[in-house]
């Protein structure tokens, strides 16, 4: 197991280092000065020449690159163009809301994806199936800030069971902070459940279809134990490369949502500052995302390689 945690995060840095490049180019190529966009309509050539002097956009790509590469290395992701704060700082204030938010949706995405997948899996072909199937596809097609809008007319603005702003740091009331996640998370996590519950559905019918599931059935074992003590363990393999997939995707989408709930996480300062051009912040975040990313799949990884030993590095 410490070879397949070595062997990751070995591969964990060139891809970091690989994200960081594509983000600066990408930032680079974008048109317009990020200097004009601080001035505003104020701004003459030479006052934008000169505040892109002091923010050192007028030197040459790779040097900048090079520069944000030396000091990312040590902590530093840059100051802010528009407020002149640590981008660091800034990011790890709005980290707490964005992973609540993450891990609110997966809680949920795991657990409604698991049973609809369970539902599915034993029954292959059944009544029971087809209607999880469709289930499914209903679910992956609602659009999560659309569910999140009927979520909050319903449970905020006419039942008044939970407030319309919702988030309550953690250290202020854990109370307020987990009846504020309640309605985000489904929001979030309804519409990634089906890629779970599809990958269980198909592992589950697989792993009963086995030789090894008739034999255990012959020897008079239940069909409810060689479910659950057996051929649930062995599903679960393929369905952790869906869950890596799953974290990805709400992530991305917990942007979408956090504008809907008013989350003051790191999806709402980005879409801020790429509406700003204040690069620095989007490089940081897009980092700090991609390094969130990897350390799930990491743990993953290791789930994976404590179900399958096969999967395990010799």
């Amino acid at each position: 197991m410490a070879k397949l945690i070595a062997f990751r995060l070995a591969l964990a840095l060139p891809q970091l280092i690989l994200v960081a490049m594509v983000v600066f180019l990408m930032t680079y190529l974008v048109p317009g000065s990020p200097a004009a966009a601080i001035l505003g309509t104020s701004a003459t050539p030479d006052r934008i020449a000169q505040v892109e002097a002091q923010l050192g956009l007028d030197q040459p790509f790779f040097t900048r690159l090079v520069s944000w590469f030396a000091a990312a290395a040590q902590g530093d992701l840059g100051t802010s163009f528009a407020i002149g704060r640590p981008v660091t700082d800034m990011l790890l204030e709005r980290m707490p809301a964005t992973l609540s938010l993450v891990v609110g949706g997966l809680i949920v995405s795991v657990i409604i994806g698991l049973a609809l997948g369970l539902l599915g899996g034993t029954r292959p072909g059944s009544t029971t199936d087809r209607v999880t199937t469709t289930i499914t596809a209903v679910t992956v097609a609602i659009p999560e800030f659309w569910l999140g809008i009927v979520l909050l007319l319903i449970f905020a603005v006419q039942l008044k069971w939970v407030p319309v702003v919702s988030y309550v740091p953690l250290d202020v009331d854990p109370a307020r902070w987990a009846q504020g996640l309640i309605l985000p998370s489904i929001a979030l996590g309804v519409g990634s459940a089906a890629l779970i519950a599809r990958a269980m559905r198909t592992s589950m019918a697989e792993t009963l279809s086995a030789r090894w599931v008739d034999t255990l059935t012959a020897t008079g074992m239940s069909r409810t134990r060689v479910i659950y003590r057996y051929g649930l363990k062995n599903a679960l393999v393929p369905v952790l490369a869906s869950t890596g997939l799953t974290v990805s995707i709400l992530i991305g989408a917990s942007f979408v949502v956090g504008q809907v709930f008013a989350f003051p996480g790191i999806g709402d300062i980005m879409l801020r500052s790429v509406i700003g051009k204040d690069f620095p912040v989007v490089q940081g975040g897009v980092l700090m995302i991609a390094v969130i990313v990897i350390v799930v799949n990491l743990v993953l990884d290791i789930c994976y390689g404590l179900l399958n030993p096969k999967a395990r590095p010799q």
